[in-house]
């Protein structure tokens, strides 16, 4: 019998602590689907997420991060229309000035009330959960 399972993934929701207002990095994909997204990406086999989340952020915007949290998990079987994935989102915070590099086309720092509309995958929501426990303390 041949399985099919979830692919995990990690997102990462980065705040730059050395700017006003805490803002986010998001990458502009250089792969389909094109459009903005978190820092993040498939884990490897033998990797924790956790490792996962800190080797992807420093492939995708050259930052060392530091891991804060476990936010959610998301594992809509439509929120990547590729396959099925699965995605641990953490939070993090870092300083510097972040590097597009890996498969990001570009980054950009972002105030969480002046995000993109073109956000990719299940992104939109995954911000707009953590506005309201950033600002409200609730979390999804």
């Amino acid at each position: 019998m041949t399985y099919r399972n979830p692919a995990p993934t990690v997102d990462i929701i980065i705040e730059l602590v050395d700017r006003p207002n805490r803002p986010i990095i998001l990458i502009e994909r250089l792969n389909e689907p094109l459009g903005w997204a978190l820092p993040g990406g498939f884990v490897d086999y033998g990797e924790s997420v956790e490792t996962a989340a800190v080797r992807e952020a420093k492939e995708e915007i050259g930052l060392d991060i530091k891991l804060l949290e476990q936010f959610h998990v998301y594992s809509d079987p439509s929120r990547d229309l590729r396959k099925h994935t699965i995605s641990i989102v953490f939070l993090a915070t870092a300083t510097g000035e972040p590097t597009a590099g890996d498969d990001a086309k570009n980054f950009k720092v972002f105030d969480l009330w002046a995000l993109p509309q073109n956000l990719c995958f299940d992104h939109d929501r995954i911000l707009q959960d953590y506005w309201r426990y950033r600002h409200y303390g609730k979390r999804p």
